[in-house]
C-alpha cells in the first residue's frame, strides 16, 4: 500500500466494494452452471464450456471488487487503484461541502450504497461505490470535517 502523502495523515477505514455490489454477477454465474450442469446431466455437448464461463464470472466479480479502494484519513478522503496503489482521486477533508448516500431499494436490502462527495467549490464529485453500511461512513467523514456551519444547520439559524 502507497504511504499517505502528509506525515501527519493517518488512515482512519480503507475498505473496497462490498461483495454485495457484484450480486447480480453471482446471479448470473449460478444461472450459467445451472445451465451447464443441466448439458451434463442429460449428455448434451457443450456443458463444459457452460461451466467454465460460470467460473470465469466469478473470477471476473473477484478481479472487479479489487480495481478500486476507497480510504478515509485525517486529511483525505482517497479512491485508489487497488492494484496498482496509483491515485485515481482526492479531496481534502476541508474542500467537502456536502456528503449525500445513493440508495436504491435493492442496494437498501442488501444494505449497501454510493456514497457521494461533492467539494466545496462544486466543481468536483467524489463517489464511493458499493460501501457497506454507508450511513457510518458518512458519519465518519462527517466528523473527521472541520467544523463548519453546515447547510441544514445555517437552514436552522
Amino acid at each position: 500500500m502507497a504511504e499517505p502523502a502528509q506525515v501527519d495523515e493517518v488512515v482512519q477505514w480503507q475498505t473496497y466494494p462490498s461483495w454485495r455490489l457484484f450480486t447480480w454477477l453471482y446471479f448470473f454465474s449460478l444461472v450459467t452452471a445451472l445451465r451447464g450442469g443441466l448439458f451434463l446431466w442429460f449428455g448434451v455437448s457443450g456443458g463444459e464450456a457452460w461451466l467454465s464461463g460460470a467460473g470465469m464470472l466469478l473470477v471476473c466479480a473477484a478481479l472487479l471488487r479489487r480495481w478500486e479502494k476507497c480510504i478515509l484519513t485525517s486529511c483525505r478522503v482517497i479512491v485508489r487503484n487497488g492494484y496498482t496503489g496509483r491515485e485515481i482521486q482526492a479531496i481534502t477533508l476541508d474542500d467537502i461541502r456536502e456528503v449525500t448516500i445513493k440508495q436504491g431499494p435493492i442496494a437498501r436490502v442488501l444494505r449497501i450504497g454510493t456514497v457521494v462527495i461533492q467539494s466545496s467549490r462544486g466543481d468536483r464529485l467524489m463517489t464511493l461505490r458499493g460501501i457497506n453500511d454507508p450511513e457510518i461512513i458518512k458519519s465518519r467523514i462527517q466528523a473527521l470535517r472541520p467544523n463548519r456551519v453546515t447547510a441544514q444547520q445555517a437552514a436552522r439559524l
